[in-house]
């Protein structure tokens, strides 16, 4: 499966913020979006980086209590993880483990069109193994196969 064909069925689109805003308002946008990653975007749609709760967890381990009033930029991850909506599944599970991270933004071309998380990858898994499973019992039973 293509990512793009993931990012169809998930929807498009990311949540994106300011470079000003703080670490304590980027987690409070976590918790009422049910999320743990976000753009940082630019005014003109493009991107600076990225924030996700373990950037927010390793600001707090170095900077103690004050990382909470932290801008978004000087606590934001640069070297972001991108894959191409024209990817197949496999490459983008290849970057999150080399790369150990849960979340690869989906490019197509030069703009961002989503996310994709390990959620997504072991949904799309999952619903493969069940697939697969209701085959071998349709098989064996001798079910849809005259």
């Amino acid at each position: 499966m293509f990512v793009g064909e993931i990012m169809k069925n998930k929807g498009v689109g990311v949540i994106a913020v300011t470079r000003d805003q703080t670490m304590v308002e980027v987690l409070r946008l976590f918790r009422e979006n049910n999320i743990g990653f976000v753009v940082v975007g630019k005014s003109n749609g493009e991107y600076l980086g990225t924030l996700s709760e373990r950037d927010c967890c390793n600001a707090v381990a170095e900077y103690g209590a004050e990382a909470a009033t932290m801008r978004v930029v000087d606590i934001m991850n640069r070297n972001v993880a991108t894959c191409s909506t024209r990817d197949l599944l496999p490459v983008a599970m290849e970057i999150m483990t080399q790369r150990r991270t849960r979340h690869v933004l989906v490019m197509d071309g030069d703009d961002v069109v989503g996310v994709v998380s390990i959620g997504d990858v072991v949904k799309h898994r999952l619903d493969e193994a069940q697939l697969t499973e209701q085959e071998l019992q349709d098989y064996i039973c001798g079910a849809r196969y005259h």
